[in-house]
């Protein structure tokens, strides 16, 4: 491959550079992370469905990328996903999938509607070289009550402890009950592993 994002995904840099970087990486992402076994949304698809009773509300996918983790929620058994991201050329790959009701392009900071979707899903979108922990709080806080989130922190990101720290905020103070947290493979092409967690709002 003539040029491997996955060596520089997880770097530092702005809103703008990521979006960027999402840009140009869309026509070959599927084929690079392809390559190295990504487990990661079929993970968070199975972890969200084993704390749901009804798999007919819509679900959010925060940061859908070329909807793989759709296609998962969809082969998973969820019936109606709505997809966002900042990349206009990710989102053209997702659009191919047919698997989303819709898709919305935004801008990073762009405000979520409160209470609009009873389930939302960050696969792989918040931590290292992506959005920074303060996206937990703005999906959490766009959950109404008994609201569930299901997101990943993979390896890069929990060499930083305020991303883990996080949750725990949310959980010590009963602002939320974390209902599965989960270790296993994301990368294994790579040797690299992620956390799976599902969060409820109470």
């Amino acid at each position: 491959m003539s040029d491997n994002f996955l060596d520089k995904v997880y770097a530092a840099r702005s809103a703008e550079e990521t979006r960027t970087i999402y840009d140009a990486w869309a026509a070959s992402y599927e084929a690079e992370v392809g390559a190295n076994g990504y487990a990661t949304p079929g993970r968070c698809a199975a972890a969200l469905a084993s704390c749901c009773n009804d798999l007919t509300p819509p679900i959010l996918d925060f940061g859908c990328g070329t909807g793989l983790s759709g296609l998962a929620f969809s082969l998973a058994g969820f019936t109606t996903v709505d997809g966002i991201d900042v990349s206009h050329e990710m989102l053209a790959q997702a659009k191919s999938k047919s698997v989303y009701r819709k898709l919305t392009q935004v801008s990073a900071d762009a405000s979520l509607d409160e209470g609009a979707y009873s389930l939302i899903a960050a696969i792989g979108v918040i931590g290292a070289g992506a959005a920074p922990v303060s996206a937990l709080d703005r999906l959490m806080h766009a959950l109404p009550k008994d609201g569930k989130l299901v997101f990943s922190f993979n390896d890069h990101t929990l060499e930083d402890p305020v991303h883990e720290a996080r949750i725990n905020e949310w959980t010590d103070c009963g602002a939320a009950r974390l209902l599965l947290r989960e270790r296993g493979p994301h990368l294994p092409g790579l040797g690299m592993q992620s956390n799976v967690y599902v969060l409820e709002k109470k």
